[in-house]
């Protein structure tokens, strides 16, 4: 691969100037193929059910419930988790049903500190393991925590945090 001049058009108009990857050129060094992991076994259902079930635990925990009860207000849950249910359809399944940005939202969460990333995932980590086969549950951990510490880091720069050097965070294990 090869990086080319790229000129593209924005949608003012204006002409911005970059670079692309050609794929002209062989590699020059040898590429590492990622692995890929098998969702056989992954539903809708078991989406639904680990979306359901999660909700009902984070809403009831002292940490992260009034974060979700201040944010997603009773009348708003049901349409909040099917909402979350075509999120992870989308990034598990591929599906696409999911359009949204949910970053910008949480963005909009001043609360948000370490310590609610790290029990989110906790909590996520002990339901997706309740639910799903082991593999499957592993593949998904590993989704969620990507996406959380993506969140923190970008919750964290939003609020003028320092995040050089910032690692991911920690598990927190449950009783």
């Amino acid at each position: 691969m090869v990086l080319k001049p790229l000129r593209a058009q924005t949608r003012s108009g204006a002409t911005e100037r970059g670079t692309c990857l050609s794929d002209t050129s062989p590699p020059t060094a040898p590429t590492t193929a990622i692995p890929v992991v098998s969702t056989r076994g992954l539903s809708e259902d078991m989406i639904r059910a680990v979306v359901d079930r999660f909700y009902a635990n984070a809403r009831e925990d002292e940490l992260v419930g009034p974060v979700f009860k201040a944010a997603v207000p009773d009348q708003r849950w049901q349409a909040h988790l099917d909402t979350i249910v075509d999120f992870w359809s989308s990034v598990l399944l591929g599906t696409r049903r999911y359009d949204g940005r949910p970053l910008r939202k949480h963005l909009m969460l001043p609360e948000l500190q370490d310590v609610q990333f790290r029990r989110w995932l906790a909590l996520f980590r002990q339901t997706v393991e309740e639910v799903c086969p082991p593999d499957l549950a592993a593949f998904w951990v590993d989704r969620s925590e990507r996406i959380g510490n993506s969140f923190r880091i970008s919750v964290r720069m939003h609020n003028g945090d320092d995040v050089t050097g910032l690692r991911p965070l920690e598990r927190e294990v449950l009783p």
